[in-house]
């Protein structure tokens, strides 16, 4: 590094901990200045501090996330700086493999590397090797640390010692310890006993609603952090299983006695616990993919998401969309149709895209690639679709006159000549679509892949995905309940042929 040339020196500094920091002279402030003096004693050799500051306050330095770092990076790149100087080297990185990284960036600039108080650079083979055995001696003290504050936590919590973390709705932590919040402690009583007399989440959701009952408020610098939001149905489980409302603590998947007093008595808790089981059992909705044509495409008249869900009843699989705000308890927040049956739902929207085809004297079928969004109202579904050659956009108004709710499904039922056309031909069509949109859009690698998560054998999977390649004027009779009596599942041909003249002919 020695020249006459000068040496544009940066100083960059780091602080794991906000601890300190508050004071006028901090340990910043304190490296900053080791950094100076030094650089002041190599001004013989042309060195010159720049007055811009390379200050990490609060970052670790086991990864190289750090606005001051990135910055000093770049400005390496644009050429700004010669040497870099820290107080000790674990400043810069406390990681064996970013330190390599970070040696790399600097050899590509020509770039040298001075810890002031350890005298190492890496101009020289030997100070690199030092500085590796010197780093991987810090990352092994680093390790260490590690371990030492998990094994502590670990034997804390197993002797029920609260350990920190989020102060449950109920409690306050006070001399590292949770002690019992009188009013938060009756809030979470009643939560318990109204889920035993409701025994519905969405009955309770509306009911906590109601007595303005919200998450437990919080003071923190960031406010999405703050709580005092409304209960939804993840949050509101996840409180109902909760045993640290027993008086126990949580380590390893495992419950321990603690120190802190318990809010709800054994008896009470238990009867949640069943009651929650049995009905999670008892009717079980889950989250349909693989035959769901409209999957992300469909909202309710407020800008909700509708999902496909699937309910389990009595050995039945009964497959529909749900308004995402009906999901989180928010009833309220719903659009006027918040749950519809899929199979209606579905051959509606391609009914609406045949007819359109007929409208517009195009000879191609509308596909479900050019959907784009379907909003479904009580009376009118919107539905957007793209064109085939260019990106333009248009929406087809389709009349939608939903009945009342089936008491045997549960579904919505569009009243759309439900006396002629075949249902089970009407859904396995759309089904279709939705598997080979799902194949060529790589949702699935393989037939086999889909299949599996179906819970089919590839060859059924084959054999149905013949029905997305149906002729048009076949799919339109089908949607429309004006195929033949004689036209079912049963006979539209396995090796169903390529040629739509073949197809026509099952019309006949």
């Amino acid at each position: 590094m020695a020249g006459a040339s000068s040496e544009l020196n940066s100083i960059y500094t780091r602080k794991s901990t906000e601890h300190g920091l508050e004071l006028e002279f901090n340990s910043l402030d304190a490296q900053r200045e080791a950094c100076e003096a030094y650089i002041k004693s190599q001004a013989s050799q042309g060195w010159r501090a720049l007055p811009q500051p390379y200050d990490d306050p609060a970052y670790s330095g086991g990864n190289l996330e750090r606005p001051a770092l990135k910055k000093l990076l770049v400005d390496i790149e644009a050429g700004r700086i010669d040497v870099v100087v820290v107080y000790k080297i674990d400043r810069l990185t406390r990681s064996l493999a970013d330190f390599a990284k970070l040696v790399e960036a600097f050899d590509a600039r020509s770039i040298s590397f001075v810890a002031v108080t350890q005298q190492f650079n890496t101009t020289t083979s030997m100070g690199r090797l030092t500085l590796n055995v010197l780093l991987s001696f810090a990352q092994f003290e680093r390790e260490l640390s590690s371990e030492r504050v998990r094994d502590k936590i670990a034997a804390s919590r197993r002797k029920g010692k609260w350990t920190g973390g989020t102060v449950p709705l109920g409690y306050d932590a006070k001399d590292k310890k949770l002690v019992i919040n009188k009013s938060e402690a009756e809030t979470v009583r009643i939560i318990f006993r109204r889920y035993l007399e409701l025994q519905s989440f969405s009955k309770l959701v509306a009911d906590l609603d109601r007595r303005r009952i919200v998450t437990k408020r919080r003071n923190t610098k960031v406010p999405k952090y703050n709580g005092a939001i409304p209960f939804t149905y993840g949050p509101l489980a996840y409180f109902l299983k909760n045993r640290i409302y027993l008086g126990e603590m949580h380590h390893g998947g495992k419950w321990f006695k603690g120190e802190h007093q318990a809010i709800v008595d054994r008896a009470t808790f238990d009867r949640v616990e069943q009651l929650l089981a049995s009905n999670s059992v008892g009717r079980k909705a889950k989250r349909f993919e693989s035959g769901a044509l409209l999957t992300g495409k469909l909202y309710d008249d407020k800008g909700n998401l509708m999902s496909p869900t699937y309910s389990s009843k009595n050995g039945v699989r009964y497959r529909f969309y749900v308004s995402s705000a009906l999901l989180r308890g928010r009833k309220a927040a719903a659009g006027s149709v918040n749950r519809v049956a899929a199979a209606e739902i579905e051959g509606a929207v391609l009914a609406a895209l045949s007819a359109h085809r007929r409208e517009s004297g195009s000879d191609d079928m509308p596909t479900a690639e050019m959907l784009k969004r379907v909003v479904i109202t009580r009376n009118r579904l919107q539905i957007t679709i793209t064109g085939t050659a260019t990106d333009d956009t248009r929406t087809i108004s389709q009349e939608w006159r939903p009945k009342p709710k089936d008491s045997a499904t549960g579904t919505l039922n569009t009243g759309l000549q439900d006396e002629t056309r075949n249902q089970a031909l009407v859904q396995s069509i759309a089904r279709a679509h939705a598997w080979v949109r799902s194949l060529s859009d790589s949702t699935y690698a393989s037939v086999e892949q889909l299949a599996a998560d179906a819970d089919l054998h590839p060859k059924v999977v084959r054999q149905a995905l013949r029905l997305a390649f149906l002729a048009p004027e076949a799919t339109s009779a089908i949607l429309e309940g004006r195929q033949p009596a004689t036209l079912s599942l049963v006979s539209v041909p396995k090796l169903l042929p390529l040629a739509w003249t073949e197809h026509r002919r099952l019309l006949d």
